[in-house]
């Protein structure tokens, strides 16, 4: 496997909520270092709603030596504003070596696509399998007719390779791009057919990327996959606490991690980018449903679990 990854979140705004209050580029530079010497990842998949701390971070991960998967990542917003900021982002990082990631999960996290105002409306639809089902078949011809306008303004601005982070229900049309990129996430429902699902993408000709796989940290995580936040209660887009006591386990989550990365390498995936290096608006109790290979400490401090000398020993 070429690239051995983490997502490192710069903070995504979500309604009034920011996932990072405290953003300190010397933190940040440290994060990263401590990303290339000790967790020894190859690249980084830099997410983050503000452009600027995108930017910002971005350049610090270049100096530590690592790949940047730079990826505007945002909730709520319209296409024409998806549009706005592809073409902001895309200005700043030209001739740069980047790999330009076109948005995340559209469908689910921004508007145009599923009903619903809210990135709350939407998701909840996952939790409604008809009225989910109901809307789903002209989700793919939005997701790729907006994709299209995406790589169009992209590619005015920026010369490097792109792809963009999907969900699988989104069919999108990789003709697109240079990249396959994938958010997949095993779960208990379809933990039998997952291995065929990547050696299916793979079998597409063009590099896979995984541009989002993780567990959270308690026994029975790795049976969620992603849908890990009905663990969490939330005030407004804040996480507030849990909605159900949960035995916190560091080796459920280490050994989910071990079993997608045997598929990942198995079937010749080209990179793969474990979520997330830390949620750092989960800190104490709430670290049993993050899926932050390292625990948050404070506003910028953290400890490595288990997961992270899990994957320090696999990417090394």
């Amino acid at each position: 496997m070429r690239g051995k990854g983490i997502v490192y979140d710069t903070g995504i705004v979500i309604g009034d909520h920011d996932t990072r209050q405290t953003f300190d580029l010397g933190a940040v530079r440290h994060d990263l270092q401590a990303i290339a010497r000790d967790l020894h990842c190859t690249a980084v998949r830099i997410i983050g709603s503000n452009p600027g701390r995108l930017e910002a971070a971005a350049r610090e991960a270049v100096a530590a030596g690592l790949e940047v998967w730079f990826s505007p990542f945002t909730a709520d917003l319209t296409p024409p504003e998806l549009l706005d900021l592809f073409a902001d982002c895309a200005g700043r990082i030209d001739g740069t070596g980047m790999v330009f990631v076109a948005g995340a999960e559209h469908s689910l996290l921004n508007r145009g696509f599923l009903p619903g105002d809210t990135i709350g409306d939407r998701v909840g639809l996952l939790s409604e399998p008809e009225t989910l089902r109901a809307h789903l078949g002209r989700v793919p011809a939005l997701v790729n007719a907006f994709l299209e306008d995406a790589v169009t303004v992209v590619r005015e601005r920026f010369d490097g390779r792109i792809t963009y982070a999907s969900i699988p229900f989104e069919s999108v049309n990789w003709e697109l791009f240079d990249i396959v990129g994938v958010d997949l996430y095993r779960s208990a429902e379809i933990a039998d057919r997952y291995r065929d699902g990547v050696r299916g993408l793979v079998a597409q000709g063009k590099p896979v990327a995984i541009t989002e796989v993780g567990c959270m940290t308690f026994r029975g995580g790795g049976d969620l996959g992603a849908r890990g936040t009905e663990v969490v209660r939330y005030d407004g887009h804040r996480p507030a606490g849990l909605s159900r006591a949960l035995a916190r386990d560091e080796g459920e989550q280490a050994g989910y991690l071990r079993e997608v990365m045997d598929v990942f390498e198995q079937e010749g995936v080209d990179s793969v980018f474990v979520n997330t290096f830390a949620q750092f608006d989960m800190p104490g109790e709430l670290d049993a449903a993050s899926y932050g290979v390292v625990r948050v400490t404070g506003a910028t401090s953290w400890e490595p679990k288990e997961a992270f000398r899990l994957l320090a020993g696999r990417y090394a």
